[in-house]
């Protein structure tokens, strides 16, 4: 690599880093000066990456195909169906943060008195809406179809043969009963 490309490589890092510490100082980046409900947010979305991280984890050794587990399809369908209880968890933090974000911002907006900056609803929160919808759908799917009892807790129900083929009419029996067991031609 030519050297001058390396020079000017490292000068725009060290400018990079002499940025970064003159911006940390600033008002803007202290967690003290965000409004509260951000800061929740914030926590309920990193609690939902926290839910969402495990949910993938137990749906991916409690699949059939995994061999976590050996050949024990009770223990895996039960994993599965907690990682769809992770996948719930998830969907829930995100739905709250995300709807409790765009409540605040639709009430400032339409306040007239408000000083601050005023935002509108945007992308990032109609995709945060989507996610906690398809991640509420896939545990719910992942719940649901997972096998979690035991072979012993089936309900045995007895044999009936089908009828269909045979058909008795109370006609039929009772010209048979008019004629012996021999008289037949």
């Amino acid at each position: 690599m030519n050297e001058i490309v390396e020079a000017l490589a490292f000068l725009l890092g060290f400018v990079a880093w002499l940025m970064v510490g003159i911006a940390i100082p600033n008002r803007y980046w202290k967690v003290s000066t965000v409004d509260g409900y951000i800061q929740a947010s914030r926590a309920l979305m990193i609690a939902a990456i926290v839910f969402g991280t495990f949910g993938l984890v137990a749906t991916l050794a409690g699949i059939k195909c995994s061999k976590i587990g050996g050949e024990n399809y009770i223990l895996k369908g039960r994993i599965a169906a907690i990682g769809g209880v992770f996948f719930v968890l998830q969907g829930m933090c995100t739905m709250i943060a995300i709807s409790w974000y765009a409540a605040n911002i639709t009430q400032e907006f339409f306040d007239q008195f408000y000083p601050g900056t005023k935002y509108e609803i945007g992308e990032g929160l109609y995709i945060g809406w989507s996610s906690a919808t398809l991640a509420l759908c896939g545990g719910a799917c992942l719940m649901c179809a997972c096998k979690v009892n035991t072979p012993e807790g089936k309900i045995p129900y007895p044999y009936q043969p089908s009828s269909r083929g045979h058909v008795q009419s109370p006609v039929a029996t009772s010209q048979s009963v008019n004629y012996g067991r021999n008289a037949y031609v």
